[in-house]
């Protein structure tokens, strides 16, 4: 190395020592700097607390429940606790385009009568013990006989424990808003069920009036700014942002009952952005399986301009985080209905005498809807694929089909019923007799009572949707037989499938699958049958719908308490502001996070 070579490197060598020396020194200075701040500021340790406690909220949002939920005891007494400790003086609005109870003019007379639906099961015992408001379409004849002059009415009958507030539609606004843009658009886009969907401008108009018309009420019925808003199903996609811009402040919980497509097939909405945005006005966005969240998720991704926090399973959208978790419905634990019903014998004796099913024969059962959704054909194509693979089960078997009318002015619906009345003729004549009719098609409603009887009296219960949220037939019928007896099949496709596993699960589109796993069914001994009952009993009774609302209503009072941390932040910035630093005296703190 030449002299000028060694002395540059001296200098470089030099320069770097030089340079570390001053970063030393200014890192020294302002550690110090700090650490006087620190100690002349009184209230220093607040900060490091709402840091700390932002952390355990975020874990907590990150999960959407507690690491201990799993061994909670889910009661109406966990809500109750719930309501009281962390959300207390919280109003609870339900709202839902069913109502609970409708009373009805028969004979001169006001009859009540209680919907078998899934839904309501679900969200009745919760709004009892949260002692809220729901809000409800109210479509009886004698619905408004029956409301004060505020059109409320208390129920239940006879132990009034929470208000039923009932909105009036016109028939136009009803056959648009329901039949046309909910059940002939969002309905068929949400179920992979290849029936297409109807889109129409003046159903999407009317879709829009209606979800106006419940916000009005919404903010009429809340006591406060603050209330805790749970909106139930696809009717009311647009509503959460409309009761957000009017209650900026309010805790607005979604619930979407039924699947979300994968984004492909929700572009097919021509109004895809303004669902998303009307959703996304939600503090908390559930369904039922972490599937249909991440759908829902990669079509907001896809579709709108916003920020995925994917470790957080959240949307930051429009200067509003949302969280987007997977919450299972579930029915209540233990059913009081069941206090009521006639022993597992006498209800097969009742049932069998009622339909005129053989005494000596399986009884295999199926109870909803008659929706397109729900594989009632492909089970009809089963039965016959298992007379014709096993034809010494001929006589051995009925098929019990309880089908409830529904939507019966659409198109689609009305053609399932003429195909269902002539596949279930067709079956009947080909192998039945003058004593024996395999199937039993009975197309009618039918009292939660006498469907809980029904199950109790059944061999097999099929569950065999073609794509479902959950769909609660499946739980309903574990919950009634504590006699620990009797076999599920259960569909694939429907959310259920994810947490009962020692059903017998099928593809509803196989019908020599599903054949073959009848005849498992049909053959499984007392002994299997009492292992797979029993655990899954364990399930519904530790998922219960109490666990399913608590964990909602605790995410509920996180993200409160978030909010009271953000008032508190702004509120130290603008002291900060202010008085050119950031001490704020612990009193102010205190009241703005909501102390007294």
């Amino acid at each position: 190395m030449t002299q000028y070579g060694a002395e540059f490197l001296w200098v470089l060598i030099l320069a770097s020592l030089g340079l570390s020396a001053l970063a030393i020194f200014i890192s020294v200075s302002r550690h110090r700097r700090y650490h006087s701040r620190a100690a002349s500021m009184p209230n220093s340790s607040d900060d490091v607390a709402s840091e700390a406690a932002r952390k355990v909220l975020r874990e907590f949002e990150k999960n959407g429940q507690s690491v201990d939920a799993a061994l909670v005891t889910w009661s109406p007494e966990t809500l109750r606790k719930i309501l009281a400790e962390d959300l207390p003086d919280a109003q609870v609005i339900v709202v839902s385009n069913r109502e609970p109870y409708i009373h009805n003019e028969k004979n001169g007379e006001v009859e009540l009568v209680v919907p078998a639906s899934g839904l309501v099961s679900a969200l009745e015992p919760i709004t009892r013990v949260c002692a809220g408001t729901w809000i409800a379409y109210g479509g009886g004849s004698a619905d408004r006989v029956v409301v004060d002059g505020d059109d409320r009415v208390q129920v239940p009958p006879g132990n009034p424990s929470y208000t039923l507030r009932r909105v009036w539609l016109t028939d136009e606004q009803y056959q648009g808003y329901y039949l046309g843009f909910a059940n002939e658009g969002l309905w068929p886009l949400c179920h992979i069920a290849f029936t297409r969907p109807t889109f129409r401008d003046s159903d999407w108009e009317a879709y829009e009036a209606v979800n106006r018309k419940f916000a009005d009420t919404v903010v009429a019925e809340a006591r406060n700014e603050r209330p805790i808003v749970l909106v139930q199903d696809y009717h009311f996609a647009l509503l959460p942002r409309m009761i957000r811009e009017r209650l900026p402040e309010a805790i607005i919980i979604t619930f979407w009952h039924i699947p979300w497509p994968n984004s492909e097939v929700f572009s097919i909405c021509p109004w895809r952005e303004r669902i998303l945005d009307g959703l996304l006005g939600s503090s908390i966005i559930g369904f039922h399986t972490q599937f249909h969240a991440n759908n829902f998720t990669e079509s907001v991704d896809r579709f709108m301009e916003s920020r995925i926090e994917r470790a957080d399973a959240a949307v930051s959208y429009g200067g509003q985080t949302t969280l987007v978790h997977a919450y299972p419905i579930s029915i209540e634990w233990p059913v009081e209905l069941l206090k009521t019903l006639p022993s597992v014998a006498e209800s097969q004796a009742r049932v069998r005498e009622r339909f005129g099913i053989l005494a000596d024969a399986k009884l295999c059962v199926g109870v909803e809807r008659l929706d397109y959704t729900k594989g009632i054909l492909d089970r009809f194509h089963a039965l016959e694929e298992l007379f014709i693979r096993h034809p010494e089960t001929i006589g051995q078997v009925v098929f019990l089909q309880i089908a409830a009318p529904s939507r019966g002015t659409l198109p689609a619906y009305k053609h399932l019923h003429e195909e269902c009345l002539r596949f279930a003729e067709e079956l009947n004549e080909r192998y039945g007799s003058e004593t024996y009719r395999p199937v039993v098609l009975v197309a009618e409603h039918h009292s939660q009572k006498n469907v809980y009887e029904i199950y109790r009296a059944a061999d097999i219960c099929l569950v065999t949707s073609l794509h479902d949220g959950m769909n609660l037939v499946a739980k309903e019928f574990v919950a009634s037989r504590d006699d620990e007896q009797g076999v599920l099949l259960l569909s694939t496709f429907a959310g259920a499938a994810r947490e009962l596993l020692e059903a017998l699960i099928v593809n509803p589109y196989d019908a020599a699958m599903m054949s073959e796993t009848m005849l498992q069914a049909l053959t499984m001994g007392p002994d299997e049958q009492r292992e797979r009952m029993r655990r899954m009993r364990e399930i519904v009774r530790d998922n219960n719908v109490y666990r399913w609302a608590g964990s909602m209503l605790l995410d509920a009072a996180r993200l409160r308490k978030r909010g009271e941390l953000d008032r508190v932040t702004a509120l130290s910035d603008r002291q900060v502001s202010l008085n050119g630093d950031n001490v704020v005296p612990m009193f102010e703190r205190r009241q703005a996070a909501g102390y007294r």
